[in-house]
């Protein structure tokens, strides 16, 4: 449920912020009150989201006081930390960080400064496009990737190729040959966004694929590891869900079938490009949802062949 945010509304009590969680029925309500934020010393777990700590660290340079920011557990998804960290820095804000981003320095009173910056392309949305080369042995060009990046999905790279995908690296663009696809292990502790689109891959390698650091997929915009396991398993994939593991066998094929998206983006494209290897029809319900993340993705699967209609 959504009591997973409470660290970060606890993290902003301490700063002095009057925050609240409330239920009435089946809706749940977040306040937050304006007034500015203390700062001072502030502890809070580093394992549930990654997004607590960023958010944060772009709020902490305003406050009053210099922020102390301690996080009681090792810090999961430390790319997306980084990311932000770099993002501060060119905008003018300066952050201090441990070695192993458990301890974060904020100073107080900081001024944000305008610059010009370019948005690279996202490689967990490129994922998507990617993987669908490799399920249906065809070949892509995805553009506007950067070959030097902090994004820690660029490791989607790495996983195809060791999934027996060819995949050339260039100056911005990324390309990818499917082939036969085999099994491999990958640890997605802090890359999460990529487990969708690797269940996917997993599918349809020779062998039992192994997805571990799953456990916080539980807290995404669904349950990922839940959905991927039943909406796949709709259609002839063996997904098992354990504590924080995703073991997939894969299958020369599956079957076309009604799916859900779980109202969440990834496992909406995921099963679109489940469904391009798949023999016959698939229907997803309630698509709109992929529009958080990639608005144009289908139109973008459309435009490299796939047949797509609204139904």
């Amino acid at each position: 449920g959504i009591a997973w945010v409470e660290p970060l509304l606890d993290a902003l009590r301490q700063m002095g912020v009057r925050c609240q969680l409330s239920r009435d029925g089946g809706r749940v309500t977040v306040t937050v009150r304006g007034g500015g934020i203390r700062g001072g010393e502030v502890s809070m777990v580093g394992d549930v989201s990654s997004q607590f700590v960023s958010g944060l660290l772009f709020a902490c340079p305003l406050a009053e006081r210099d922020t102390r920011l301690t996080l009681t557990t090792e810090l999961e998804s430390k790319p997306y930390v980084r990311m932000t960290i770099d993002v501060l820095e060119r905008f003018g804000i300066t952050v201090r960080v441990s070695d192993d981003m458990r301890e974060y320095h904020i100073p107080s009173n900081q001024r944000y400064a305008g610059t010009a910056y370019a948005v690279p392309g996202d490689y967990s949305s490129a994922a998507f496009l990617l993987a669908a080369a490799a399920v249906t042995n065809s070949a892509i060009r995805v553009t506007n990737l950067p070959r030097e990046t902090l994004q820690g999905d660029r490791v989607i790279v790495n996983i195809l190729r060791d999934m027996g995908v060819t995949v050339r690296v260039g100056d911005g663009y990324v390309e990818a040959r499917g082939g036969d696809l085999k099994a491999t292990t990958v640890n997605a502790r802090d890359i999460p966004d990529l487990v969708p689109a690797v269940a996917v891959l997993a599918c349809y390698a020779s062998g039992t694929t192994v997805i571990l650091g799953t456990g916080r997929l539980r807290i995404k915009e669904s349950d990922r590891a839940a959905a991927l396991a039943m909406e796949l398993g709709k259609m002839g994939a063996e997904v098992r869900g354990l504590a924080d593991r995703l073991v997939i066998r894969g299958r020369p094929r599956l079957q076309g079938a009604s799916v859900s998206s779980w109202d969440d983006h990834r496992i909406a494209m995921a099963l679109a490009v489940a469904a391009l290897g798949a023999e016959g029809e698939t229907r997803i319900l309630n698509p709109q949802c992929i529009a958080k993340s990639y608005p144009g993705f289908v139109g973008d699967l459309a435009s490299i062949g796939a047949y797509i209609r609204k139904a």
